[in-house]
């Protein structure tokens, strides 16, 4: 009787597996999943052209701006390299000091470029990502994704359930 019991208890237990598989799958037939291409959408869309253009043009004007700083302690290094063995003492512990003043001169301005330009990224991007997941969320509703993710995170994924260029279009069309 005991063993009638477990052969019975296995069976339910096949048939209930058999039948979550089973589901499994026909929920799986069902779902549409579609993969969006991040930097594509960002260097082709007008807003992200646009941002990447206010990103480089302030880029360029504050590598400009620290090109000359950098050219100064190069010829600080230079000419104590040249002339250092001739210098007295004093002389070394003043241009050696001066130069450890400018290159502390320098890291300050470098880092506060740095936090300028992520501050300048967040302020340009931030907006277009928002928008960009309007259109994500919209897109999916209409066209019955359940799943978008971007592609850099998937192993493999079909041009067909690629929706960029669509994606790119409509964030066009809402970011005039």
């Amino acid at each position: 009787m005991k063993i009638v019991n477990t052969v019975a208890c296995c069976m339910s237990g096949l048939l209930i597996a058999a039948l979550v598989m089973i589901n499994g799958q026909a929920l799986a037939a069902d779902t549409k999943i579609a993969v969006i291409d991040m930097k594509q959408v960002l260097s082709t869309s007008s807003a992200g052209k646009k941002a990447e253009g206010v990103i480089k043009q302030k880029m360029d004007s504050l590598q400009a701006s620290l090109k000359g700083d950098q050219d100064e302690l190069i010829a600080m290094q230079k000419e104590s390299e040249k002339k250092g063995a001739a210098w007295s003492d004093s002389v070394k512990r003043e241009k050696i000091a001066a130069f450890q003043k400018k290159r502390q001169d320098f890291d300050d301005k470098q880092n506060n470029a740095n936090e300028e330009m992520r501050k300048l990224r967040e302020q340009q991007i931030n907006p277009v990502i928002k928008k960009l997941e309007e259109v994500v969320a919209k897109l999916a509703a209409d066209n019955g994704y359940a799943i978008v993710l971007p592609r850099n995170v998937v192993l493999y994924a079909t041009d067909a359930v690629d929706i960029s260029n669509t994606v790119i279009t409509e964030l066009n069309k809402v970011m005039k």
